[in-house]
């Protein structure tokens, strides 16, 4: 075994091994492994152990973790993309196999453009089970797991949830201090769930594997949706808007979206899926679906609560362990977007009490607010708004007498809107709430008030 050695392109196969669950410790183990190379490990913890598991809901977390096998795979496959992929100790049918090839192709559709890669008809998971019989309802019980990213939207998300009186626990995985204290801040139960890669990924990265960037928001609500059912509550709660399901149009290759997993065709194939053959009665949404990025922004002003407190900086989670002192790096796609998107409604010694300076003042930013706005660029792969979100945001502040004068505003009002219809550039239509959604029908009416409230 200690001959082998990772070379990326002589590999011929995926293999998911096999996977695990100890529920007196709440460790599940997923098992994968490159040709007849050593056992990649995985770790899932998930706290509360230990789970007394019996009957149906025993047999759904056996589901569960499956398919959390199959979903987490994807980290360890992007590797090398071999032409084969073999599942070794059970089989799917042809939905999860339909399901897979979706998630796989589309969410690795960044890391294939980047890579130079066509993943289209490559890949192929095995069929092997008949059809599964339709999931049962479990009777859990009325609960739900929010996931809390450390920016605005999740908070947007609690916050509605709190204010229609919806129980509800916080989570996140892994172990981001930021996210934590912003977890704290809202004062509710927290639940840190624990992910845990295996070691040799790195190591294959040295050694000249494929990298890049993977659909992690399916990843995260498999593992949520797992822990769910552990806990026998009924609700996964994400807070994904509608402006995810449009990706960035690349010149000579279409449509490339950084953020499909958190779009509504990987919601709904999910979240139809969990019905269908895990659980009847476990629901999956984005509480945030019917919602643009700009009117997310809007909900989020209603509170000052958590403004020394949250940051949708991405620098943040890339290299820093501990809390940094300046939660927004100021030079980014995600800091330019937010700083943007919360301007028009937002008094600006607020936002600039947040941000510490005034982004839209500063020249030097001005090719990273072309991209944005889509101006002889594309927009950046990064969880950001639609062009015509930035274009109208930019365009409402070019009469505000406090931006108008601001280098950016200043640009945008001289250079680029003169080149753009009027009628497109208007804030109100995209302020209206959109009727594609997986909300529960009781909750959704609810929220519906809340949010035009």
């Amino acid at each position: 075994m200690s001959e082998w050695k990772f070379k990326r392109d002589a590999i011929r196969a995926f293999r998911f091994v096999r996977c695990e669950f100890d529920a007196q410790t709440g460790v599940a183990q997923l098992v994968y492994a490159f040709d007849d190379g050593p056992e990649l490990i995985e770790t899932v913890t998930v706290p509360g152990a230990p789970f007394v598991l019996e009957g149906e809901r025993a047999a759904a977390v056996e589901r569960a973790l499956r398919l959390l096998h199959l979903f987490t795979g994807v980290s360890y496959y992007k590797a090398a993309v071999p032409e084969q992929i073999l599942i070794d100790s059970y089989d799917i049918d042809a939905d999860t196999a339909a399901l897979l090839e979706l998630l796989y192709v589309n969410g690795l559709g960044e890391f294939a453009y980047r890579n130079g890669l066509n993943l289209h008809g490559r890949i192929k998971f095995p069929v092997g089970g008949a059809s599964a019989p339709a999931a049962p309802a479990l009777g859990l019980r009325h609960h739900a797991l929010v996931a809390i990213g450390g920016g605005k939207d999740s908070l947007v998300s609690i916050e509605a949830l709190r204010a229609l009186g919806v129980e509800q626990t916080v989570t996140w995985i892994g172990g981001s201090q930021l996210i934590r204290a912003c977890a704290e801040r809202t004062g509710l139960p927290t639940f840190n769930i624990g992910r845990s890669l295996a070691p040799q990924l790195f190591d294959y990265n040295r050694e000249g594997a494929w990298n890049g960037h993977i659909p992690v928001t399916a990843i995260n609500s498999m593992i949520m949706l797992f822990a769910a059912l552990l806990l026998g509550v009924d609700q996964v709660v994400f807070s994904n808007e509608r402006s995810a399901s449009y990706g960035s149009l690349i010149e000579g290759t279409g449509e490339v979206n950084h953020q499909w997993s958190k779009g509504w065709a990987c919601e709904s194939a999910i979240g139809d899926h969990v019905q269908r053959h895990i659980a009847a009665d476990l629901h999956y949404y984005s509480l945030l679906r019917p919602l643009s990025e700009l009117a997310v922004a809007r909900q989020f002003t209603r509170t000052d609560r958590y403004d020394a407190h949250f940051s949708s900086c991405n620098r943040n989670f890339h290299i820093l362990g501990e809390r940094p002192a300046n939660r927004w790096c100021g030079v980014c796609p995600k800091c330019h977007f937010v700083f943007l998107a919360l301007a028009p409604f937002m008094p600006k010694p607020r936002l600039m009490g947040i941000f510490g300076r005034n982004l839209l003042d500063d020249p030097a930013q001005t090719a990273g607010y072309d991209a944005l706005l889509e101006y002889q660029d594309h927009k950046p792969f990064e969880c950001v708004g639609e062009g015509r979100e930035s274009r109208a945001a930019m365009a409402a502040l070019t009469v505000r007498p406090e931006w108008r004068e601001d280098a950016l505003v200043e640009r945008f009002a001289t250079e680029i809107r003169p080149q753009l219809d009027a009628e497109d550039l208007r804030i109100e239509p995209l302020l209206v709430i959109d009727d594609e959604q997986r909300i529960p029908p009781a909750l959704w009416e609810r929220l519906r008030a809340h949010l035009a409230a």
